[in-house]
């Protein structure tokens, strides 16, 4: 077994969730170790963040562009970096860092603006190194399951494509509390132009995208801020339509009481449909058109490869959002064993590239668009 990967963080300090959520992931399968980081926008924090996690203090760095530069010096240098920092600060580390030939692994929306996510798009095609974007809910066995079902046909043609991502955790003004994952997620400078749908309404739409095998040609939105003062949507309603005739809806909501991680993926052909939600993950609905509903469960009777190569442990033995995520990591860690060899990716590998981020991106933005034309088509 190869040594893990060496690997870097940008943001994920004290006090953030999603930075610890990375650590798991890319440790869980041994695919990579943290040996370095720029973990805070200051230096106190950032030395404070690092000796909590072991880092060697000279390796715990005050920014990001001074760890980029010493790290691509170093004989025993990062070889990939997670950018964890909200969505306004993911373009700049990455240029950094793929400008040097470190490979990236960057939290989702791609970026906070289509300018941005742009620029980057020009950096990465001119750089040696591999871009991964950490949409997690593509790494469910069940949702490999499913889409491998669909790219086989069993659903006949697809018609409709259902897709919901609902929470209620912004029900009231919680960035007015003090809370810093509110604060951030509805201040437009640091979030982008979407509230609820650059944060969870990205993920809802690759998920979609991802199992479906395609994605809308247009689509038509209807955003609220639902609490007073708050400057992005908290919810949307979006329309979607397809190139082949087939029709879809999306819902992201982060003010529906009771919901609380409401992750939901319905596709419907002609000669069946799929039913998988996100928090009962190891269960996936199949009904063949006049016949009783099917339960495919991960790693049980019926698994198809594409379910069993990414499930850890036997059918009956729950994995979920953790081990999800780790599964990105560990397809991103053979993806760079690949390159670093020179060989080409492993087959049945996937994770999300920097295509599915300028995705999203353009997403948030034609709904804005049309949000803002009294939910008119616009075409993506």
């Amino acid at each position: 077994m190869s040594a893990p990967l060496r690997l870097g963080m940008v943001g994920g300090g004290q006090g953030a969730f999603i930075g610890g959520v990375h650590r798991i992931a890319a440790r869980l399968d041994d695919a990579f170790a943290l040996v370095a980081g720029a973990l805070s926008s200051t230096p106190e924090k950032s030395r404070a963040s690092g000796a909590e996690l072991g880092l060697d203090p000279a390796r715990c760095y005050a920014d990001f562009r001074a760890m980029a530069q010493r790290e691509a010096r170093r004989k025993d240098g990062i070889e990939a970096v997670a950018i964890v920092t909200p969505n306004h600060m993911h373009a700049g580390p990455a240029i950094e860092f793929l400008k040097r030939g470190i490979h990236v692994i960057c939290d989702k929306p791609l970026t906070a603006t289509m300018a941005e996510a742009k620029k980057l798009a020009r950096v990465a095609a001119d750089s040696k190194a591999l871009f991964i974007l950490t949409h997690n809910y593509t790494g469910y066995p069940m949702v490999r399951q499913a889409r491998a079902m669909v790219a086989r046909g069993d659903l006949g043609r697809i018609r409709l494509v259902q897709v919901e991502y609902v929470q209620d955790w912004l029900t009231e003004a919680v960035e007015a509390t003090g809370s810093k994952q509110a604060e951030w997620r509805t201040d437009p400078a640091r979030s982008g132009a979407g509230g609820a749908l650059g944060d969870i309404g990205t993920h809802a739409y690759n998920l979609a995208a991802f199992v479906a095998g395609m994605e809308p040609q247009a689509l038509a939105a209807d955003l609220a801020s639902f609490v007073p003062g708050r400057q992005l949507d908290d919810n949307a309603h979006v329309m979607l339509r397809y190139a082949d005739g087939a029709k879809g809806t999306l819902w992201a909501s982060q003010v529906a009481p009771g919901n609380e991680n409401g992750l939901r993926l319905r596709i419907y052909g002609d000669k069946g449909g799929l039913d998988w939600r996100q928090e009962d993950p190891n269960r996936l609905w199949f009904t063949p058109f006049g016949q009783p509903r099917q339960l495919l469960t991960r790693n049980g009777a019926g698994a198809l490869p594409e379910n069993s190569r990414v499930s850890r442990v036997p059918a009956g033995h729950p994995e979920g959002y953790l081990e999800a995520f780790a599964t990105i990591y560990s397809e991103a860690a053979q993806a760079i064993r690949a390159h670093q060899a020179g060989q080409a990716l492993p087959a049945g590998v996937h994770f999300p590239t920097l295509a599915d981020g300028l995705a999203g991106v353009r997403f948030v933005e034609a709904c804005v668009q049309s949000a803002r034309r009294n939910a008119a088509w616009v075409t993506l």
